[in-house]
């Protein structure tokens, strides 16, 4: 495993890149790290996949020197990432905010992106907390302890590590100069993303927590943007908000199976 930094801006993405093959890359939810994908790389790289996983801006070992965040900032950073580690095309996997900022990208180039994975997106303004509600309860001082106790809950698959992962990500997040990264990320209008999906051609798959606290009804939203995106879907049962994490076999095999797919329609094209 190799870890690279990649200057766009202001800043450095972090990203290890592992295995050979086709450009797999894999962007995390916000609060996140990149090691959420550990699971579904390491069964990708065993197919025959090159994987890119990175980190947010001002998440993991990006910097947190950028003057933007939010999805429009991450599309630029996933095309970077691309440009920089693929082969002409690539596939895109990516979670939550970084599956908004995937629709964006595959939006604005598909001749860069020849397959995505929408991982618990949003794709749409809503879900069961608004933007304007996480902006203000992320605020100092009181910020850390509201998104540990927050974030244990996004992962009921995990069972008892979830109380583990949400100490880890929330220690990662205060380290000095990043809390104020990520709440800037925290105010991101995921509305900024429904214009771009009917400009979206690439084949697609939504794999969905079917217990995923994020939405009312995780099942609804999902099929609501398979139909908006003439997608495939996938509800993971029993998992919420990092189904790759939570049922690594389950769903480490349908993404291969379809980027696989992919790849073979390619070939006969």
């Amino acid at each position: 495993m190799t870890i690279s930094f990649l200057p766009i801006d202001n800043g450095r993405i972090a990203v290890d890149i592992h295995g050979d093959g086709p450009l797999v890359v894999c962007s995390p939810a916000m609060g996140d790290t990149r090691d959420a994908f550990d699971p579904l790389a390491r069964y990708l790289i065993e197919h025959g996949f090159r994987v890119a996983q990175l980190d947010l801006r001002g998440h993991g070992d990006s910097d947190t020197t950028f003057q933007d965040y939010g999805d429009e900032a991450t599309a630029s950073d996933l095309l970077a990432v691309i440009e920089r580690y693929g082969d002409g095309r690539a596939y895109v996997i990516g979670a939550s905010m970084s599956a908004a900022a995937t629709v964006i990208a595959a939006g604005m180039r598909p001749d860069a992106i020849a397959g995505i994975v929408l991982v618990a997106p949003f794709l749409r303004g809503g879900g069961a907390v608004s933007t304007a509600v996480l902006s203000c309860v992320l605020a100092r001082p009181w910020g850390p302890i509201v998104w540990k106790a927050y974030s244990r809950r996004l992962w009921p698959g995990l069972g008892a590590g979830a109380k583990a992962r949400a100490a880890h990500a929330t220690q990662l997040l205060t380290r000095p100069g990043r809390w104020r990264a990520f709440a800037r990320t925290a105010r991101t209008d995921h509305s900024v993303v429904e214009p771009w999906l009917s400009q979206v051609s690439t084949p697609s798959l939504i794999v969905m927590g079917a217990a995923d606290p994020d939405w009312k009804s995780p099942d609804d939203e999902a099929r609501w943007a398979a139909e908006k995106l003439d997608s495939q879907m996938m509800s993971v049962p029993g998992v919420g908000h990092a189904p790759m994490l939570e049922s690594p076999e389950l769903v480490s095999a349908r993404i291969t199976e379809f980027l696989e797919g992919l790849q073979h329609a390619a070939r006969r094209s």
